[in-house]
């Protein structure tokens, strides 16, 4: 694991960060957020808990400039190998296992995402919004296209392990400081 002065507490409540994560020299990980065996946050990702807590479940990866927030009453959980992709928005939402969550995408407050399913790039899964699983989302509003196919779930597992790989080379290459 990483630690650097880009991790850090607020108002007493501390990251809870696995040593085998890696959490990239720019990324910041602020107060109540627990990342868990695995997982890899990318280049100025941002995981603020500062009112609720935040939960990384394993093997899962927030990509370069993603934004994570627990606002109060609003905890924001990523399931296990799940894939927050590039400059995606987790706001006080439920992200459940084997879910790709495409660049750009928003999903809000209380929304929950099912498992196995995917956030195509700029979608917007409004507040409250309940997904079941295996959806494949579109739009804004986000809505339901059609099922992800089993090939599309295994390609979101595919790229978590990929992904997994390439976090282990990045802590091999960097050490940290």
């Amino acid at each position: 694991m990483r630690t650097t002065g880009n991790i850090s507490s607020f108002q007493g409540k501390a990251p809870a960060i696995h040593e085998s994560a890696f959490i990239d020299l720019s990324a910041r990980v602020i107060g109540d957020v627990r990342v868990e065996e695995g997982v890899s946050i990318w280049p100025m990702a941002v995981l603020r808990a500062d009112d609720s807590p935040a939960l990384i479940r394993r093997h899962s990866a927030v990509l370069d400039q993603c934004l994570i927030e627990s606002p109060e009453g609003s905890p924001a959980t990523v399931g296990e190998f799940s894939i927050i992709s590039h400059g995606a928005v987790i706001h006080g939402a439920v992200v459940g296992p084997g879910v790709l969550v495409g660049v750009g995408a928003i999903v809000l407050d209380h929304a929950i995402v099912g498992a196995g399913s995917i956030i195509a790039a700029g979608a917007i899964v409004t507040p409250r919004t309940v997904i079941p699983p295996n959806s494949l989302i579109v739009g804004s509003p986000g809505r339901i296209v059609r099922e992800t196919t089993p090939e599309d779930r295994e390609g979101v597992r595919r790229q978590a392990h990929a992904l997994f790989a390439k976090s282990r080379l990045y802590l091999k290459d960097s050490p940290p400081p």
